[in-house]
């Protein structure tokens, strides 16, 4: 079964959120589930399907935007605003 490519940009949002949460913000495993947290990890989801309905082919340097653009998910936001 392949995956359609807006679930591929999706998740590679939310991992890019997930990233940024576990790199930048959480000092312990509780940090983790924060409102703050699930807000970034949302925000990530979303910059990666907005970066799909801007580049909707999947490649490695698409992927790996889709990614670095939603760990900075607000300044993306800002950018494209």
């Amino acid at each position: 079964m392949i995956v359609p490519e807006v679930v591929v940009f999706v998740l590679l949002g939310l991992l890019g959120g997930f990233t940024f949460i576990l790199v930048e913000v959480a000092k312990k495993w509780d940090d983790l589930v924060t409102f703050f947290a699930f807000r970034r990890y949302a925000l990530g989801a979303i910059v990666g399907y907005i970066y799909h309905i801007g580049y909707s082919t999947w490649t490695l340097p698409n992927s790996v935007m889709c990614f670095v653009s939603s760990y900075m998910g607000v300044h993306f936001i800002n950018a494209l605003v």
